[in-house]
């Protein structure tokens, strides 16, 4: 049977596995995991761009749940460890930063949705959030430890993260700023910056799940969803040893440089497709 012109593209298999296997390594590092998964189809003119919005926002969620499945298993026992010591002081730190994207993302996650994701605004996202790391990487002194973080450090890291709902800003990226900006050590800004993701990655499942399973999953969208969920879990295992290796004394600067490379490549990608628009054809 010949495809039907007027039916919108289903998700391909392949782009799903494609795309899971890029979002491991995309969430451990402060590069913006959303912003790859929406840039790479369109720079390769995959027919994923023309998806549905809903579809595409909620596969890029069940992404998100494959990569904190795979943290929740690989890093088991720093949870626990963390959990067992956890105080009062610590409680709020959590509660903070998780309650702020939370809010945010309940106000204003549907109209960051419609009116920032193109191209375009994904490339500065980008930016933005390349110049922050830059600005947080150059800062003085940073001697505080993870141990000292309470409500206050909760709320700048949890305004990262609502800063993160903005495509291309990466949430790791966001927070790894925030937390240097606060003055404390890269190896501990690490440490909270990953405390903090596994809330909010939850969360964002939980809600875009809700919303999933009132509108259905297309029949042949499950097989794409799953492929997709899998591959980017097998990826995050495999990559979790990078997220170790970006821990201690590291450079923001080499991932601030990737960023901008990328949304320069964007953005000229994007005043081409422009130019060729308005330029009148021939007859």
């Amino acid at each position: 049977m010949a495809p039907d012109p007027e039916r919108p593209p289903g998700l391909r298999i392949r782009d799903a596995v494609a795309l899971g296997l890029l979002h491991g390594p995309a969430e451990l590092l402060p590069i913006s995991s959303s912003g790859h998964v929406a840039l790479v189809p369109w720079l390769l003119d995959w027919p994923y761009v023309a998806l549905d919005d809903e579809l595409r926002k909620s596969f890029e969620v069940a992404l998100h749940a494959g990569t904190a499945a795979a943290l929740l298993l690989a890093m088991r026992d720093d949870v626990r460890d963390a959990a067992r010591l956890i105080d009062r002081r610590g409680a709020g730190f959590l509660t903070a930063s998780a309650l702020v994207p939370g809010i945010a993302g309940l106000i204003a996650e549907r109209a960051i949705e419609r009116r920032l994701g193109t191209p375009a605004s994904v490339a500065g996202g980008l930016i933005a959030g390349s110049l922050a790391m830059a600005v947080a990487d150059v800062r003085g002194a940073r001697t505080r430890t993870h141990t000292n973080a309470g409500p206050a450090d909760g709320f700048a890291l949890g305004l990262a993260q609502a800063c993160a709902l903005i495509p291309g800003v990466s949430r790791n990226g966001a927070t790894l700023t925030a937390a240097r900006a606060r003055g404390f050590a890269p190896f501990d800004a690490h440490l909270l910056s990953q405390r903090t993701a596994l809330p909010v990655i939850l969360g964002a499942t939980a809600l875009k799940g809700l919303r999933l399973a009132r509108r259905g999953l297309p029949p042949d969208a499950a097989g794409g969803f799953a492929a997709g969920v899998a591959a980017s879990a097998l990826s995050t295992l495999a990559c979790v040893r990078v997220l170790r290796a970006v821990r201690g004394d590291r450079s923001l600067a080499p991932f601030a440089a990737y960023r901008i490379a990328l949304a320069a490549i964007v953005l000229r990608r994007a005043r081409r497709a422009r130019s060729h628009e308005s330029t009148p054809s021939v007859s």
